[in-house]
């Protein structure tokens, strides 16, 4: 496929696609022209002429290996579809982007449901992905399967992996406690926790944030939930329904989209942000500073994140090093509108 082909199917003009794929500009199209690129990219397997790219940098053709695909794969492990998780889909597309920029492709975006099934691993061994990167944590049988199917493999998450693995991390631990904590100079002292508890360390950060300040856990402050929009609303709602002796005055979800479902069920139980609750949340998408309040949350560097995985996952196949990488990226405070004091 050409790239005039491309832009055909796009429906943009051959520049916009020049320009997308080898990323001559942060700003060559909106996001959903982006993705629509790099979707028909992946799905026909378009490659530049990579040994004129190579000459262009001085590099040889057996500089990756005789064995080498120069095609890597996403499994998001955590997430049904990338389609319905935005962080998840950023890094996965930022990933996809510093491959590309290497000569290598993103072949597939699998999630844990495909991986678990015997004819993924078929499609990638016949198909000679050279590597792997995991979005997100995975349970043990997750990692055994990896283990055991891919040699090359690089992780990236808010929770540190036990696994030896080349690992790119921003700590959700400590965006939590920040997190937390910034509520707390507020004046807080009855925050809730609504997003999911077990294995999570955004969880155990907010407890830490509470300990650290010797605020007693209260459990009933706490709803388990799945960190979707739908999550955080109906967590919100069955939050304010009970009863309680000291009531809520802020909230904390671990995701963003969880907060935008915490903030739409406030508004219908007519409890002002950040009047009546401030919410705080993590990752800070595109959406957050658009909304009524703008979402005070903790950045996550999605894209730095992305690129680095590549980076690394690509430098391990190409033999560059041995030993495991963790590197942990830094996070900064997003202060906007959907924090205040509480109420006296």
């Amino acid at each position: 496929m050409t790239l005039r082909e491309i832009a055909a199917e796009a429906g943009v003009s051959i520049s916009t696609v020049s320009r997308v794929i080898n990323q001559t500009s942060p700003h060559a199209a909106s996001k959903e022209v982006q993705d629509r690129i790099w979707e028909i990219v992946r799905k026909t397997g378009y490659t530049p002429n990579l040994s004129a790219r190579k000459l262009q940098k001085g590099v040889s053709d057996e500089s990756a290996g005789p064995h080498s695909s120069r095609a890597i794969a996403c499994l998001l492990a955590r997430t049904p579809s990338a389609l319905t998780d935005y962080f998840f889909s950023s890094l996965a597309r930022a990933i996809e982007q510093e491959a590309f920029r290497h000569d290598y492709l993103l072949k597939y975006n699998l999630t844990a449901i495909d991986f678990e099934h015997p004819s993924t691993f078929r499609l990638l061994t016949e198909n000679n992905v050279d590597g792997v990167a995991v979005l997100g944590r995975c349970d043990k049988n997750t990692l055994k399967l990896l283990k055991k199917y891919f040699r090359y493999v690089a992780y990236s998450g808010l929770n540190e992996l036990n696994a030896k693995y080349d690992q790119i991390i921003c700590s959700g631990f400590q965006a939590a406690f920040d997190a937390t904590t910034h509520l707390i100079s507020l004046g807080h002292r009855q925050i809730s926790y609504i997003g999911e508890t077990a294995e999570e360390n955004r969880y155990e950060g907010y407890r830490a944030a509470l300990a650290a300040h010797q605020l007693s856990f209260r459990k009933e402050y706490v709803v388990s939930i799945r960190q979707t929009s739908e999550g955080g609303y109906q967590g919100t709602r069955q939050l304010f329904s009970l009863p309680v002796s000291r009531p809520v005055t802020a909230v904390f979800c671990p995701c963003d989209t969880a907060a935008i479902g915490a903030i739409h069920a406030l508004k219908e139980l007519d409890l002002p942000v950040p009047e009546a609750v401030s919410v705080i949340s993590i990752d800070d998408i595109d959406t957050a500073q658009y909304l009524s309040p703008m979402l005070t949350t903790i950045h996550i560097p999605v894209e730095e994140m992305g690129k680095m995985t590549a980076k690394i996952l690509i430098d391990r196949i190409e033999g560059g090093h041995q030993l495991p990488v963790k590197m942990n990226l830094p996070f900064y405070l997003a202060n906007r509108e959907s924090c205040a004091p509480p109420r006296k």
